[in-house]
């Protein structure tokens, strides 16, 4: 009876070891097992687990710079040059707006004109009133060439200023980061053109008008002096031969 039990369990080690060790496991001390086969499947798994780390890695970053360069686009220019041109600007104006005699306002202009420019003069205008209006004519065209003179001294001074600015412009123009500084410093760049055209403008303006004013005196000087030459020959029966 022994001896068959003996014989039952060693039948059933060796079936035992038969199925646990594959043809190629290799069986070292210790009971330790090595499959080759097995090895490397779990190597090929890990290989590829970390090739995803990797992916996932790099799409990371991809996203960090698609952020930043975002975050550049968006970011603010840092100069800003609009409160020296508004100030240039508001010295013209000043000057426009400080002319004395005929101003650059459509009733007071109408008004004045009327008054020291009729045009004609009712025979019997006493001498001082053409003086007078004469004098009032002549300080009007001389104060427009002043003023002329001033505005051209102040857009002389807001060009070497600009001259400044513009350089202050496209250095932040070329340095910008992203679209939105490109686009701010484009639209100074085009802002400090527009300033230059309303200078000019302002100018032709104040030049024009004293233009203006002194062919006016003139003109009107010659219709004064053929009222007073009227005046001073009076009727003609006060010649009559006797």
């Amino acid at each position: 009876m022994k001896r068959k039990l003996a014989a039952i369990l060693l039948a059933t080690s060796v079936g035992i070891g038969a199925v646990t060790v594959p043809s190629q496991a290799q069986v070292f001390g210790g009971g330790i097992v090595f499959d080759p086969t097995n090895y490397a499947q779990n190597l090929l798994t890990a290989a590829r687990a970390l090739q995803q780390v990797n992916n996932q890695i790099l799409s990371l970053q991809n996203e960090a710079n698609m952020l930043l360069n975002m975050g550049k686009d968006l970011s603010s220019l840092s100069t800003s040059e609009l409160s020296t041109m508004i100030s240039g600007l508001t010295g013209i104006s000043t000057l426009m707006d400080e002319g004395r005699g005929i101003a650059f306002n459509v009733e007071a202009t109408t008004a004045a004109w009327k008054s020291l420019y009729p045009g004609s003069y009712p025979v019997g205008t006493a001498t001082a009133t053409f003086a007078t209006n004469a004098q009032s004519r002549w300080q009007q065209a001389m104060d427009a060439f002043q003023q002329a003179l001033q505005v051209q001294a102040q857009i002389v001074q807001n060009v070497q200023s600009d001259s400044t600015t513009l350089t202050s412009l496209v250095n932040a123009s070329q340095g910008a980061v992203g679209n939105l500084q490109a686009t701010q410093a484009t639209n100074q760049l085009l802002a400090l053109s527009t300033k230059q055209q309303l200078q000019l403008q302002n100018l032709m303006a104040a030049q024009y008008r004293a233009s203006a004013l002194e062919a006016a005196r003139n003109a009107e000087s010659e219709a004064a002096a053929q009222s007073e030459f009227s005046t001073f020959l009076g009727s003609s029966r006060a010649y009559t031969s006797h």
